[in-house]
């Protein structure tokens, strides 16, 4: 049974006022959003400056995970004990060896 005209036009009507009044709400919250868009935007943080001290042992932690990835685990069990033994620069070398094989 089709609607009646009546309510048909009810809805409609009160889809209509509910558009007007969303329309109204974001023209308010437009208008102060652009008052308030300086302010509410956060300051960036400076980057920590780099030491060369810093740099090179970034760098040497990057080639350390980068060969460990390539390694099965009973070798990077290995590399690991390297590196607490002789120290990164040694188990660097190991890690790259066993990659190869």
């Amino acid at each position: 049974m089709p609607p009646s005209r009546r309510s048909v036009r009810r809805e409609l009507r009160s889809i209509q006022t509910s558009l007007g009044s969303i329309a109204r709400a974001l023209g308010r919250l437009g208008s102060s959003l652009e008052k308030g868009a300086a302010a509410a935007r956060p300051s960036r943080r400076a980057a920590p400056k780099l030491t060369p001290a810093r740099r090179a042992a970034l760098k040497l932690q990057g080639q350390y995970i980068g060969y460990m990835r390539n390694l099965r685990p009973a070798q990077r069990t290995r590399v690991k004990a390297m590196r607490e033994t002789k120290g990164v620069l040694a188990a660097i070398r190991l890690a790259k060896q066993l990659g190869r094989v």
